[in-house]
Parts: C-alpha cells; sequence; structure tokens
C-alpha cells in the first residue's frame, strides 16, 4: 500500500466518561450515541466538508483540508450537543471532548498517521466535557476569521510528545452561550461526494484562483529571507484586490515554507487553479527574483519572469517590484482564464466565462481586430446577462480604448451612452 504526505487538520473526538456511562445503561447509552451521530455529528462533518478516517466505540478522528472548517465544525458539534439529551440527569449525559491540531500528516490507504495525530489526541483530553481544546498552530491560523474566543491555557507537557504544545481551550459555557445550531440533512454517502469533489475539484474552482507559496531564500543570507516574505505577503494582498479572484491567505501559505509538494495534489487541497511560487537570489550586490505561475490543474508553466533590483535598494524598490510583478500577473491570469474558457467551453460559454473571455481578448497587444472581438464577446455577456454591470463595464471599457486608438467612427458617442447606462444600474443598486 502506497504512503504520502499532506498538511491537514486533525479532529478528534472522544465521549467523556464513557465506561461509566456504559456501566450504567448499556443500550441507552449506545442507542443514544448512534442517534447523535446520525442527527449532529455526521450531518455536520459532512456539511463542513470533513472526511471521517475511522471511529472507535465512542471516538472519531477526523481529517479536514481547512482547519476553519475543523475549528467551525467542532464548535457547532458542541453546540448542538448542549441541546440533546436535556430530558437526562448532568451526569447521564452524553457529553463529548475534542481536540484539534494542524500538521503533516502521513497518509496510508483511508487512514492517517502521525505525531499531529497524537497531539490532537492529547488535546482532546484536556478539553472539558463539552468544549474543545486546539493547538496554537491552529489559533494561529484561525486567526480573526472566527467569532470564537479561546482562553490561553499556555505550553503543555503532553503524555509522549517531545516537545510542550501550546494550548487554547474553548470552554462548555462560553459554547452554551451561542446561537443554536441548523442541521442540514445528510445527503449521499460522504465517500461518494468525496470522490466526486476530488474529479470536479478544478473544474469547480474559481477561475481567478491562486495561492502565493513563501519565495525561496536561495542567497543563504537572512536579509533576502526577509525580503521574500515580505514580497509573499505583499503580492497575496494586491492579488486579492483583483475582482473576482480567490487568493489563498498567507497563514495558509505559509504552512507550506521549506516543504516539498505537489503542484496538482496541492490544487486539489486548497482549491485553487494557479500556484505562484518564486525564488530570491544575491549575485554581489545584485539581488533576483525569479518567478512562476503555474496551471494546478495540469502542473504546466503559464508564465515566468525574472526581476532585479541592488541589495542597498531593497527597502524602497519592494514595493515597486510588488506592484509590477502584481499587475503582470493580473494580466497572466486574466489571459490564461480566457485560454482556459476557449479551450473547455468552446460553445456553451456562460456570462461568466464570456467576460473572462472578454477580458482576455482586451489585455492583448493593441490592435483594431483585438479590440473588435472584445467588444464583441463582452456585448454576448451582457446578451446571456442583461443585468450584467461587470459586462457593461467591459463593453465600455472596450468601446473606450477603441476610440482611443483611432478604431471606428462615432465609438465614442456609444460609449458614453453605455457609461451612463453603467451609471445609472450602480445608482440603483
Amino acid at each position: 500500500m502506497t504512503t504520502s504526505r499532506r498538511l491537514a487538520a486533525i479532529f478528534v473526538a472522544d465521549v467523556a466518561g464513557y465506561s461509566r456511562l456504559m456501566s450504567v445503561d448499556e443500550e441507552g447509552t449506545l442507542n443514544r450515541l448512534k442517534a447523535h451521530r446520525q442527527e449532529l455529528i455526521d450531518p455536520k462533518i459532512e456539511e463542513r466538508r470533513g472526511r471521517i478516517v475511522k471511529t472507535t466505540g465512542d471516538g472519531l478522528l477526523v481529517e479536514f483540508a481547512s482547519v476553519v472548517d475543523a475549528v467551525r465544525c467542532a464548535v457547532e458539534v458542541q453546540r448542538g450537543m448542549v441541546d440533546r439529551d436535556v430530558d437526562l440527569p448532568e451526569d447521564c449525559r452524553i457529553r463529548f471532548r475534542i481536540g484539534i491540531n494542524l500538521a503533516d500528516v502521513i497518509a496510508e490507504g483511508a487512514d492517517i498517521f502521525g505525531d499531529g495525530v497524537n497531539i490532537a489526541s492529547r488535546l482532546e483530553a484536556l478539553a472539558e466535557p463539552g468544549g474543545l481544546c486546539i493547538s496554537g498552530t491552529v489559533h494561529d491560523h484561525i486567526g480573526n476569521r472566527l467569532p470564537y474566543l479561546f482562553g490561553d491555557l499556555g505550553e503543555r507537557d503532553l503524555k509522549n510528545i517531545a516537545r510542550p504544545v501550546h494550548a487554547y481551550g474553548f470552554r462548555t459555557a462560553a459554547i452554551a452561550r451561542l446561537p443554536p445550531v441548523f442541521v442540514q440533512k445528510p445527503r449521499k454517502a460522504a465517500t461518494d461526494r468525496a470522490r466526486q469533489r476530488r474529479t470536479v475539484a478544478h473544474r469547480s474552482a474559481p477561475h481567478l484562483s491562486i495561492v502565493v507559496l513563501p519565495f525561496t531564500n536561495l542567497s543563504g543570507d537572512p536579509e533576502q529571507e526577509y525580503f521574500a516574505d515580505a514580497i509573499t505577503d505583499d503580492l497575496t494582498t494586491d492579488l486579492s484586490r483583483i475582482q473576482d479572484s480567490f487568493v489563498i491567505s498567507r497563514n495558509t501559505a505559509f504552512t507550506y515554507k521549506g516543504k516539498p509538494f505537489h503542484v496538482k495534489r496541492l490544487g486539489r487541497e486548497l482549491g485553487v487553479r494557479y500556484v505562484l511560487e518564486g525564488s530570491v537570489r544575491r549575485h554581489a550586490e545584485q539581488v533576483q527574483l525569479n518567478v512562476q505561475l503555474i496551471d494546478a490543474a495540469t502542473g504546466a508553466h503559464v508564465w515566468a519572469d525574472r526581476f532585479d533590483t541592488y541589495r542597498v535598494d531593497l527597502s524602497t524598490s519592494q514595493n515597486e517590484i510588488t506592484s509590477g510583478l502584481a499587475n503582470t500577473l493580473h494580466f497572466q491570469l486574466v489571459e490564461a482564464v480566457g485560454r482556459k474558457a476557449d479551450k473547455q467551453y468552446p460553445v456553451n460559454l456562460n456570462a461568466r466565462d464570456l467576460l473572462a473571455r472578454g477580458w482576455a481578448w482586451f489585455y492583448r497587444p493593441v490592435s483594431a481586430a483585438q479590440l473588435q472581438e472584445a467588444e464583441r464577446t463582452f456585448e454576448q455577456a451582457l446578451e446571456m446577462d442583461p443585468a450584467s454591470v461587470d459586462a457593461r463595464a467591459g463593453l465600455a471599457t472596450t468601446l473606450l480604448s477603441a476610440r482611443v486608438v483611432g478604431v471606428g467612427a462615432g465609438i465614442l458617442h456609444a460609449a458614453s451612452n453605455c457609461y451612463l447606462k453603467l451609471l445609472s444600474e450602480i445608482a440603483t443598486t
């Protein structure tokens, strides 16, 4: 059986006092546990895109691709359990402890192994019944993305774990004060859904979706390390400003720093179409930045370039390099998306695909034929979706550009009308 490694959010749950509950009411405890699984826990895991790796008599090991999904699922499960078994005495109710860790795991078949799994299990033991405990790594990654206030438990020495682990807890009383949770009805089997998700991952990923991986410092100079990290940060921020873009957060991207990865698998794990990677290398006083844009579905290079600056000008040239690189990437991404729309959907394009194709035409070297093709494509998008403000903006921009380069007579009047219509649309929304 082949093995592989991947980054995963590891969710471990266990029933507090399970042996005592079974000794008091064996059949009742087992039936209630099954009901909790079927009516709350399993549906929540499926809803938050988790995968149940294995179960024990009273516990679960679950894997999530997203640490945010893992924590949200844990809180929703615990909040849902507050409203269950309410007709029983407190000491007879089933209550779970949950521990969550983020780590690189070894995958063998459907199972996962590694130190990260053991840490999640030890954190579960630290949680209150009805509460949860997460590692410092998890806490750093979720940042302010979730409205949950975790208490700092400090550095903890965990059984059979070589180094102390910083832990954070979410108390049972705090969870009980959260709003009630809604449980979706279970869909088809989770394994079928997971298999389908793997096969259509790139088709369902947003068109302009990308992860900026931490730039590699090939110089051995710490100053270039800071420069590489700053370029990564700034690029992530600048690309996030592109309309309709989906950019993986810096914290998630930096978990791959210094680790080998497979581009196609990375694209599937993060749900992105493109991967940007680069390196920083110093030659005497000159610093060279190499950048590559890769199609995550095929592993093929879409674009590559090199930027040069001088060591003494690192701080002043950082913004200039990042801005120029972001603008170039914007163009290259739009071009790539347009080509993909042409190739994947040559006939049955929807309005969003037509917009991508229109902008791809617009950004090509200026010519009468190029601008006319962009105009025609935006018009098609507008016909398909008459309410599309984006299509009107694309058409107006193309018409004005055509006027500037002297293409067509009377086209400025048409552009003015289009912009007036666009402003009217915006004013009424």
